[in-house]
């Protein structure tokens, strides 16, 4: 009986090692990572900020990337007022 209470208790470590990897990769694995393509349109799609690409043509990232100053006085500004997805 002892020979086979190790072996169970061997068998139950190791599942639980085997969880606990995998719940790190699978933590790994939903990490934000944002990734640019070209949409088949010809406009750039940003993956990884929500469930669905953030999509405009390069004019439109041009006048956003240019107002990243405004952007980000006005998050400053309104911190109070908005809320944080996590």
């Amino acid at each position: 009986m002892e020979k086979r209470d190790k072996m169970l208790d061997h068998d139950l470590k190791a599942e639980i090692e085997r969880l606990r990897a995998e719940n790190e990769r699978l933590k790994t694995k939903n990490a934000v990572r944002l990734s640019l393509k070209v949409s088949e349109k010809g406009a750039v799609s940003l993956y990884g900020i929500g469930r669905f690409p953030v999509t405009l043509y390069k004019e439109q990232w041009a006048k956003i990337i240019g107002m990243a100053k405004e952007i980000e006085e006005f998050l400053r500004e309104n911190e109070r007022l908005l809320k944080t997805k996590e």
